[in-house]
């Protein structure tokens, strides 16, 4: 029998995937901004996220720290997105086997156009708080821009740890509170009011607190306010 508790969460999510299908369906403006390579994009990222050109670099390294170019192992992303920064990564991986996940299927849409074609990628739509994956099924978790989006985080830290192998990474990137007062204003008066966004929100401390009891070792960098982390199960 459904809860209020579970009902309400299903609305929530229902809320965020109706916003990302509008994203996935501007998918050009959407990969303008997230490479920093549109006007409008350009101008967003030094004035929301407050990264110019060297600081957008430093943010892409530090969301792909834990994906070494030699990976061969199976590989998780969750979400996907419209895969804009990652698809050039995994277009060099012919030895991995590849899952691209997301909830919104025009982002997977768009992802699949990004992939064009790659043979070693599969995608599968799905919610992080129930991932429809064995336990220890893959070798490494990458989640680029994810937990500030989920709408229960709990479940989503608990599931993507779950489906890691025993001495497996887990990294990526996220938005964290507190670091830059222009962003946070925006976060919440923009990113929250669009859906794109779910609070509550890490800190540097909260994250690492919460890593350093899921994981044997944890290394946590930031630009500005995206938190970078690689975790070792």
């Amino acid at each position: 029998m459904s809860t209020t508790r579970d009902i309400n969460s299903e609305r929530l999510l229902n809320k965020i995937g109706e916003a990302y299908r509008l994203v996935g369906n501007r998918s050009k403006l959407y990969d303008g901004m997230i490479l920093n390579r549109s006007l409008i994009g350009r101008l967003a990222m030094k004035f929301f996220w407050q990264l110019n050109d060297e600081k957008y670099e430093e943010f892409v390294r530090q969301a792909l720290a834990g994906l070494s170019d030699e990976f061969s192992g199976r590989l998780l992303e969750i979400p996907i997105g419209t895969g804009a920064l990652t698809m050039p990564r995994y277009k060099k991986l012919s030895g991995a086997s590849i899952v691209c996940a997301d909830y919104s299927e025009e982002m997977l849409t768009s992802a699949r156009s990004n992939a064009n074609g790659l043979s070693n990628v599969e995608f599968v739509r799905c919610d992080v708080g129930q991932l429809p994956f064995d336990n220890e099924s893959f070798d490494l978790v990458l989640s680029i821009n994810g937990v500030h989006v989920f709408p229960n985080k709990e479940a989503a830290y608990s599931e993507m740890r779950r489906v890691l192998k025993s001495g497996g990474i887990f990294s990526g990137c996220m938005y964290v509170k507190g670091i830059n007062g222009r962003t946070d204003f925006f976060v919440e008066n923009f990113c929250e009011r669009q859906r794109l966004f779910t609070p509550p929100y890490e800190t540097l401390t909260t994250l690492s607190e919460r890593l350093k009891e899921m994981y044997s070792s944890v290394e946590i960098t930031h630009v500005e306010a995206f938190a970078g982390f690689v975790c070792r199960k």
